[in-house]
């Protein structure tokens, strides 16, 4: 059986009506798997997957009551704790680490009889936009291998645009799921900030960054969302939210950022960016222009704001407690230098340096204070905006998946792919990514949709009616 053709729901029905079972799925997710191991998107499998889907179909055959994911493989990306098992951030520092506890995010998967398949690929402690920051090595396209996955959670978004696994779970910091699910032809979302909990999530920037699903469908990944949301004791900046149902309309005001227009129209995908805004017109949705002004200066906001939380946060690797150190190191001194030198790779070193940089008493009123002044500016923007319409539509990217190697050396070039996914992120509202056509080279391009805080179901509502529109983008 062809798994990977059917919805998240119609696998969990097909497993409790015994029409196949959990452990024929992990095989058949496994056999995928090996398939397309040349991608690297997998880093491992965890080796009690077979034994958990037995004790699901045990389940089904007692007739006991089962979760909403009973015997599901789900795929966790490397920063994301899995009691007993590793979870190593894709870096060098903690190739060794082993969870002593769950994440919520996990409680809440296994709750609902899921079983945590493997941990995904990504760039080293989520600091990349393509995937090629990784210990493990570069993390491939799925539609063509020459090219990268997008980051950081590219090893997510290829499990499931290759098919090895239904759905998987990545980190959204400025664009980390959205980016890499246009690149790879699959849904992703970033929800309002803290609808997820973060406990036990190994974040680098901690005002931004989110937990949330890659799917194939607007269906099934509105359905993994709802299970793993939720107000947290054990993390403060946790929300509970219905996610704006109360808003869903027949027809939405759709806006366009006055300030991105010129830019955009400049893209190489303008014509079929332009393709989908006349498609939801004449579907009945209207179009309107909107004022965002500081959202052009959201990407050099974000890389001062995120790179001094890094800085921050990245300051407990010293060598010392839980993660590898130089073995070369004779002073306490040495053991610091030595063990951040040998345990980081590049862009993590470089984003250690520029956060200790805006955080230095010379500059931090300079540039840090300023960076967070223009972050509440531009959340006031977005509410004025979202006061005249309902949704923002941007592209995801710039562009397609670009060639592995191709922007390593050019940091900033790296960077400006966050141009459209950033804003959303500093704002903290939803944003979702969805296919919606190809490029010049026959891959994936992403549209993004972006709405007011807590108002979810708004965004998969229009993302769904738009797929259907375009028949899923193809």
């Amino acid at each position: 059986m062809e798994f990977k053709d059917l919805k998240l729901k119609d696998l969990v029905q097909g497993i409790k009506e015994k029409q196949f079972t959990s452990e024929s799925l992990v095989k058949y997710c496994i056999e995928q798997a090996e398939k397309y191991e040349h991608l690297n998107a997998i880093i491992e499998i965890f080796d009690d997957v077979l034994l958990k889907a037995k004790e699901i179909d045990k389940k089904v055959e007692r007739g006991e009551k089962l979760g909403k994911l009973a015997g599901i493989p789900v795929a966790i990306k490397d920063n994301i704790l899995y009691k007993g098992k590793r979870a190593g951030c894709a870096s060098k520092f903690m190739q060794d680490f082993v969870s002593p506890y769950n994440a919520t995010l996990v409680k809440k998967l296994l709750d609902e009889d899921a079983i945590i398949f493997a941990r995904t690929n990504m760039d080293e402690f989520a600091m990349g936009g393509s995937c090629e920051n990784s210990c493990y090595g570069v993390c491939k396209n799925a539609i063509d291998s020459d090219c990268v996955a997008g980051g950081s959670s590219g090893g997510s978004a290829v499990c499931v645009s290759a098919g090895i696994c239904p759905v998987a779970i990545g980190t959204d910091t400025g664009g980390s799921i959205r980016q890499p699910s246009s690149f790879n032809g699959v849904v992703g979302i970033k929800p309002t900030y803290g609808t997820v909990s973060r406990y036990g999530i190994v974040a680098f920037a901690s005002s931004t960054d989110q937990a949330s699903p890659i799917t194939k469908t607007v269906e099934d990944n509105k359905y993994m969302l709802e299970i793993i949301a939720g107000k947290d004791s054990l993390d403060a900046t946790s929300i509970e939210s219905d996610f704006g149902a109360s808003k869903i309309k027949d027809k939405y005001v759709i806006g366009i950022c006055k300030q991105l227009k010129e830019g955009i129209e400049k893209l190489e995908q303008y014509s079929k960016f332009k393709e989908a805004i006349d498609i939801l017109e004449k579907a009945g949705h209207k179009i309107v222009e909107v004022d965002i002004e500081h959202i052009k200066n959201s990407l050099a906001c974000y890389y001062i704001i995120s790179p001094a939380e890094a800085t921050s946060n990245l300051a407990r690797f010293d060598g010392v407690k839980y993660t590898t150190r130089s073995k070369d190191a004779k002073t306490l001194e040495e053991l610091y230098i030595k063990s951040r030198s040998e345990g980081f790779g590049k862009e993590v070193q470089r984003r250690i340096i520029l956060g200790n940089y805006v955080l230095s008493s010379g500059y931090f009123d300079a540039y840090y204070k300023k960076a967070k002044r223009v972050q509440e500016l531009l959340k006031k923007e977005f509410e004025r905006a979202f006061e005249k319409c309902d949704v923002i539509i941007t592209p995801t990217t710039a562009g397609e998946a670009f060639e592995i190697g191709g922007k390593i050396s050019d940091p900033v070039s790296m960077y400006l792919e966050d141009l459209f996914t950033v804003p959303a992120s500093l704002a903290g509202i939803p944003a979702i990514s969805v296919p919606y056509s190809l490029g010049k080279k026959d891959l994936p391009l992403g549209l993004q949709f972006m709405s007011a805080e807590k108002t979810e179901a708004v965004l998969y509502d229009l993302a769904d009616k738009f797929l259907k529109l375009t028949k899923g983008g193809k």
